[in-house]
């Protein structure tokens, strides 16, 4: 790194994502979000990611070219000081686009992924749904409790449906998935997925379809016998949410945990002179991606990106100050 590289480390690029063309994907995020993906069907795209299978690049700025991976290895302070030395993300953002349902399955936690899973990260997520069908639904856990025997031959039977606990799903809602939790999203929904950088998926039923080659996709039964909660789950309710408004935006907390933080701020400078600021500390970094609308982003010596819907933008810690411009609403995520 050059010194002038150096000098620019704390200010915000955008990022290009990869796309995964799994078979229950739509054509969505192509069409209603301008990725530009030459998949079909595209199913999802990582946004953020430092990720093996499926790493971000970097599309503006300095470091344009390099993936997201290569640039914290080489400046690992752009996390912040509570990830000094990590070198890579310790979440992962995607766009998911569902039309068809994907399969039922469940995540291993830290410690079970840890010592099966060769030292890999669990994964705990939260779900927000920026559009929904009428008639869209999710899995999330057991309508009552559940033993072994009787889930296990459910499962080689094909009858675990019956037992399954299905929510219906509107735009906005907020869902947190702990591991352990057997879910799935249901056909018709557009979700942006918040999680820990991790890819361990454990499939329990895919209701017997085939792939683009005809082959039925791995199910993961025994490892998912060993995670899965199998305790009945109370139905999800939408947590009350509180904006707080300020000069030229608004903010609401979605979701808190011991792994990501993640706001949903709404900017509107229309009919305001004082634009929307916006600034990482020197703890953490922070994402910001965009979910409807458009907008200007201004930095430093008056640099700009535009910004559009699907746009994600990474803001290193102790960045310098950003001021947006535009009528958006972003997902404003840190660690």
């Amino acid at each position: 790194m050059t010194s002038k590289n150096m000098s620019l480390k704390n200010k915000p690029f955008l990022l290009k994502p990869v796309g995964k063309d799994y078979l229950w994907g739509g054509r969505r995020l192509n069409d209603d979000f301008s990725k530009a993906i030459p998949l079909q069907p595209l199913a999802e795209t990582w946004e953020c990611s430092t990720h093996p299978d499926g790493p971000s690049m970097v599309a503006s700025g300095e470091f344009k070219g390099l993936s997201l991976a290569e640039v914290l290895h080489l400046q690992p302070e752009l996390l912040g000081r509570h990830y000094a030395g990590l070198g890579e993300l310790p979440i992962l953002i995607k766009l998911i686009d569902a039309k068809k349902d994907l399969s039922v399955q469940v995540h291993p936690d830290d410690e079970y992924a840890f010592q099966h899973e060769q030292g890999q990260r669990g994964k705990t997520e939260m779900w927000y749904v920026l559009d929904a069908s009428r008639d869209s639904q999710l899995v999330y856990g057991f309508s009552h409790d559940i033993n072994r025997a009787v889930l296990e031959k459910s499962l080689y039977d094909g009858t675990v449906e019956k037992y399954l606990q299905k929510v219906p799903v509107h735009s906005d809602d907020i869902f947190f998935i702990k591991p352990g939790t057997v879910h799935a999203i249901g056909a018709g929904a557009l979700i942006a997925e918040i999680q820990e950088s991790s890819n361990l998926t454990y499939r329990l039923f895919d209701y017997n379809r085939v792939d683009k080659n005809g082959k039925k996709r791995e199910l993961h039964i025994e490892k998912a016998l060993a995670v899965v909660n199998m305790q009945g789950s109370a139905r999800p309710k939408q947590p009350l949410r509180v904006l707080k408004y300020r000069r030229g935006y608004a903010a609401e907390m979605l979701c808190c945990c011991k792994y990501f933080q993640v706001e949903r701020v709404l900017v509107n400078t229309e009919r305001c002179r004082e634009l929307a600021s916006f600034q990482s500390n020197s703890d953490s970094f922070q994402v910001l991606l965009c979910t409807n609308g458009c907008g200007i982003m201004t930095f430093g010596d008056g640099e700009v990106l535009q910004l559009f819907r699907g746009d994600c933008v990474f803001l290193p810690a102790d960045s310098v100050e950003v001021k947006v411009h535009g009528k958006l609403q972003m997902l404003v995520v840190s660690a």
